[in-house]
Parts: structure tokens; sequence; C-alpha cells
């Protein structure tokens, strides 16, 4: 039994990586590249100077002791760690169509974690709950990437709820080095909605000084809008209450839409005055054409 269950998952991480890599060669690689900039420059050699030559780059000591003018050349540094931190919660095991939130925060992540082994850069990752599940060190490696994704993919969490506080704490905690770290969550906050964000704020932006954190927000549209099904039973998938709406009543529906319309603007706005950038998908359309437009506007507005 535990034999078959291992082929599945060897399998399934196979299927994903064949689809992943199709995608991030075809569709990704270059967006990527572009977007993301290395921690600085290194040192690569000293050279004799050439006219056009800025003057700051020139090597007084060299110069001194040869008689002739040399400059320190500089490559950028590419390489960069990458840390995926993927909400594992109860509540992303809802899904209206054919895909679950989870499983395409498993996918996303497959995606961006095949997007930086390929420029050759470090990948890790936390997986949270209600407190921090798993973390694997960033390395490099197709191994390492595959052991990554089947973490991904099938882990089973024994938290229901969501810290993204505590998660963040953890990075900066165990990061020294900035990283690019991207924050992938279904933001369904405990408790109310507007305290929680409110008292979450602190931590993202410490985090946003810290490191260059991306929060990737995956929802579904009965998240947004109910159907007219009649009387309906709502249960939350992390505290188990439980509510009954009448769905055939237009002012409940207006007001479920009203309502999570305005906590998707408060988190929107919490993440601008937090220095963050926000890509915003959903569960009933493909991630591919948001996450290339999201990498090229990025890659716009840094180049400016």
């Amino acid at each position: 039994m535990e034999q078959q269950l291992t082929k599945k998952i060897l399998k399934k991480v196979r299927q994903v990586e064949v689809r992943t890599r199709h995608l991030v060669d075809d569709t990704l690689a270059g967006s990527y590249h572009s977007v993301f900039k290395g921690r600085g420059m290194n040192f690569d050699e000293v050279r004799e100077y050439v006219p056009g030559d800025p003057i700051r780059s020139i090597d007084w000591n060299v110069t001194a002791r040869t008689g002739v003018p040399h400059v320190k050349k500089f490559t950028e540094e590419r390489e960069l760690t990458i840390l995926l931190v993927i909400d594992v919660s109860n509540s992303g095991l809802f899904g209206s169509g054919d895909e679950t939130k989870r499983e395409m925060m498993a996918e996303l992540g497959s995606v961006l974690a095949f997007s930086a082994v390929r420029n050759n850069d470090k990948v890790g990752l936390v997986l949270f709950s209600d407190f921090v599940e798993l973390y694997i060190p960033p390395k490099k490696g197709r191994s390492h990437i595959l052991r990554v994704i089947r973490e991904i993919l099938f882990f089973r969490p024994r938290g229901k709820g969501t810290d993204i506080g505590q998660a963040l704490d953890f990075v900066n905690r165990v990061t020294k080095r900035k990283c690019v770290t991207f924050l992938v969550s279904d933001f369904c906050l405990p408790g109310d909605f507007q305290q929680s964000l409110e008292a979450l704020q602190p931590k993202l932006r410490l985090t946003s000084r810290r490191h260059d954190l991306i929060g990737v927000s995956v929802t579904d549209p009965r998240e947004r809008e109910l159907p007219d099904v009649g009387r309906l039973t709502l249960e939350d998938a992390e505290t188990g209450e439980q509510i009954l709406l009448n769905t055939a009543d237009a002012w409940t529906r207006k007001a479920y839409a009203n309502l999570a319309a305005d906590q998707h603007n408060r988190l929107r706005t919490t993440m601008r005055k937090s220095g963050i950038d926000l890509l915003e998908l959903s569960t009933d359309s493909s991630y591919i054409a948001p996450l290339i437009c999201f990498f090229r506007s990025r890659s716009r507005r840094i180049g400016r």
C-alpha cells in the first residue's frame, strides 16, 4: 500500500515537472529573469582604462603601481534566494470548480520553483497553517526542487487555521540575507478581518523592508458572490462554525458580495501601504496570464 502511494506521488510530481517545465521554458523564463535583480555586483577583474570609462571606477592603487590608469570591472551577482511561503490551512481545500485554492497554490509554487532553478537561484520552502508546519532551507539542484514540489503537493498539515504573522516572524528569524519571498495565501484571516489585518500590517512592513516580499492572493469566485440556490449552510473550514443563509434573498447576496469586496480592498490597501506587490489569482481562471502580466509590469516599474 505504501509502495503504491509512493509511486502515485512520484508520478504526480513528474507530471507537474513536465507541465511546469514546459511553461517555464516557453513562456516565463525571460519574464522571471528580467524582473528579479541580483543582490549586487561582484568584482570581476582590473583592466586598463579606456576613454568613456567612469572616473569613479578607477583603481588608484593599481594605477599608482603600474603608472597606467586601470579600472575595476564588476559583473551583476545574479544568484538569488527564492523563498516560497505557502498557506496550507483548511480554507485552501475549498474550490467551487475543478480546482481548489490549495491545488492552484501548489502548481503556482511549482512554476516559481522551476523558474528559479532555471536561473540558477536557490529555492526554499515554508509551509504554514496556524504555525509553521515545514521548513526546507534554500538550496539548488533538480533533486532539491523535486523535493520542494513533492512537499507542496502532498504535505498533510496538522493545523487547521491561519497565522500569517507567525510565518513572517519565522522567515525573518531564519533568513539573514535578503531574499525574494512569495507569500501565497487566500488571506482568510481569523476573527474580525479588519482587526486581524491591522495586527498583521507591522509584520508585513518589517518583512518587506528586510526582503523583497510579494503577496499572492488565491481566491474562489464563490467567496466573492453567492449563487441563488435557496437556503444554504456555510461552514468555516478552519473553525467549524456554521451559518445558515437564504441565498434566494437578493439583499443577502448583495451584503455578502459587499463584505467580500470590502475585505479584498482592505487587503489591497494594506499591501500597498506596506510596500508589497500583490498578485491576485482566482480558481476559475488560469494563473499563467496574470503571472506573466505581473512579471512584465513589475519589470517595467523597476526599470524606470
